[in-house]
């Protein structure tokens, strides 16, 4: 007879560990949103319904619905039913927005890899650009570049038109992860924007810089936009820096 203490384990059975209920409820609720049972733009079962439904305490409720807040897949509205909401590649994006710029914040060297990665990006959206840019796309992004330059002088405005130029590119390429991208790099570097831009004759090399840019992408040029690019970036490196 083999004692119970020779018995070799069998593989695939483990311990079962005790699971915090609002997971449970976190776990059917995304089911319904993954399946398509409640679509963008539906509500969101009521806390009550969930309670009665689900057998669950109002506690585990209300956590599972902020855990789906936080991983942007509804949107809590006090005073109205929480409703699910489309998912983009924006959204997505911002759902990392506070702690992206907090780790930038946290470290210089953090924020010298966002620069190096915003150019190997950009290159890359601003020759796709310049192979695909249509006439109207060229009217925008000179749009774009009329109202930084009649925003010299008043440097927050200025600013916001220089991401709008760089946001207007990457538009270009009809790619919305490139945009999103390209958008949620520009919004974490501008809060580590510092006053060289704003002192007097930077501005002026921005728009001369920008407008080498607008042309190379107008002329169909991969290569030359790519260089423009290149060399307003580097030169632009500096005027970035984490807070003391």
């Amino acid at each position: 007879m083999v004692s119970r203490h020779s018995e070799k384990p069998i593989e695939g059975l483990s311990p079962i560990t005790r699971r915090k209920l609002s997971d449970a409820v976190f776990d059917k609720l995304k089911h319904l949103i993954e399946t398509g049972e409640l679509k963008p733009g539906d509500e969101v079962p009521s806390e009550r319904m969930l309670m009665e439904s689900l057998q669950v305490g109002r506690p585990a409720v209300r956590e599972a619905m902020q855990a789906l807040a936080s991983h942007g897949l509804i949107e809590i509205s006090h005073g109205e039913r929480s409703r699910v909401v489309p998912l983009t590649a924006k959204s997505l994006i911002k759902q990392v927005d506070i702690a992206a710029k907090m780790l930038l914040a946290g470290s210089p060297s953090n924020l010298e890899d966002l620069k190096a990665a915003r150019l190997f990006f950009e290159r890359g959206v601003v020759r796709e650009a310049a192979l695909k840019a249509t006439s109207v796309d060229i009217e925008q992004l000179e749009a774009a570049l009329r109202c930084q330059r009649a925003a010299l002088g008043q440097p927050d405005a200025f600013i916001a038109a220089d991401m709008a130029f760089h946001t207007q590119i990457a538009r270009i390429t009809r790619n919305s992860i490139f945009s999103a991208v390209s958008e949620a790099m520009l919004s974490w570097l501008q809060e580590f924007h510092i006053e060289l831009l704003r002192r007097s004759g930077k501005e002026d090399i921005t728009l001369s810089e920008h407008e080498d840019i607008l042309e190379a992408i107008r002329s169909g040029d991969a290569d030359l936009a790519e260089g423009a690019l290149v060399r307003h970036l580097e030169r632009s490196r500096d005027l970035y820096v984490t807070k003391t």
